[in-house]
Parts: C-alpha cells; sequence; structure tokens
C-alpha cells in the first residue's frame, strides 16, 4: 500500500464531491491500493474555521470527519511531539500552522503530500502531489 497525506482542502473537496479536486488527486483517493491519510491538523484547522464561521459544515466537525474516515477507511494520523518541534527547523517560507504542521508530519513520517497549494512547493517534502 503507497500511503499518501491528504491536505485539508483535498479532504474537504473529496468529501463534497468537488469538481475543483484534480483529477490526479481524485485518482490516488479512489485507488483502493493507495492508504489515504488524514492528519489531525486538519480536524483541527477545519474546527477552527468551522467555529469563526469561515467554514460551513453538514456536521459538528468531530462527525464530519468520523464519517469522512469511517466511509473511506481513511488512516488518522495524530499529532506526535517530533511533528509539532519539527516545524521549527522549517524554512519561513510561510507562516500557515496548518500547513508548517502537515509539512513536519510529511517529512517526520516520510509521507507524499497531495496538494493544490503552491506554496509546499517551496519546501523540502518526500513528495508533493500538486496539479
Amino acid at each position: 500500500m503507497t500511503p499518501y497525506l491528504i491536505d485539508t482542502h483535498v479532504a474537504l473537496w473529496w468529501a463534497d464531491d468537488s469538481p475543483r479536486l484534480a483529477a490526479r488527486h481524485r485518482a490516488i483517493l479512489e485507488n483502493g491500493s493507495n492508504e489515504i491519510v488524514l492528519s489531525s491538523v486538519s480536524v483541527w484547522e477545519v474546527a477552527i474555521k468551522a467555529a469563526q464561521g469561515k467554514l460551513i459544515l453538514p456536521l459538528e466537525p468531530l462527525q464530519f470527519f468520523q464519517k469522512l474516515v469511517e466511509r473511506y477507511h481513511f488512516t488518522v494520523l495524530p499529532i506526535h511531539l517530533s511533528h509539532a518541534a519539527g516545524v521549527f527547523s522549517l524554512p519561513k517560507v510561510h507562516a500557515d500552522p496548518f500547513d508548517r504542521l502537515l509539512i513536519a508530519q510529511c517529512r517526520s513520517e516520510g509521507l507524499p503530500l497531495v496538494s493544490e497549494d503552491s506554496v509546499f512547493e517551496k519546501y523540502d517534502l518526500p513528495r508533493l502531489v500538486g496539479r
């Protein structure tokens, strides 16, 4: 099984069957031989944005992500001390704390990242599956 860590917007677009999700990302998610990893960072990010009214979900964030994980058999990646501390050594490319923690997780776990956000191209990642 090939594991892939998905960015927050990829998880949201997948859950919504959004046409914004790139075909190559959809193919990765649909391929049953891939392990799709959802970071707790994404849940945290969405919970904050939903609480601020910046994002509307059909369910409370915990219920939303539990259903997503159960339905698609995603693996949940918790935030470990090494992930949080890994942010320290990242270049100062941008300040988004959620993105930076996802990057630290990718580097620490050796996971490729599935994202449409071009800012990730500026970091040393094991592999980036961009647009």
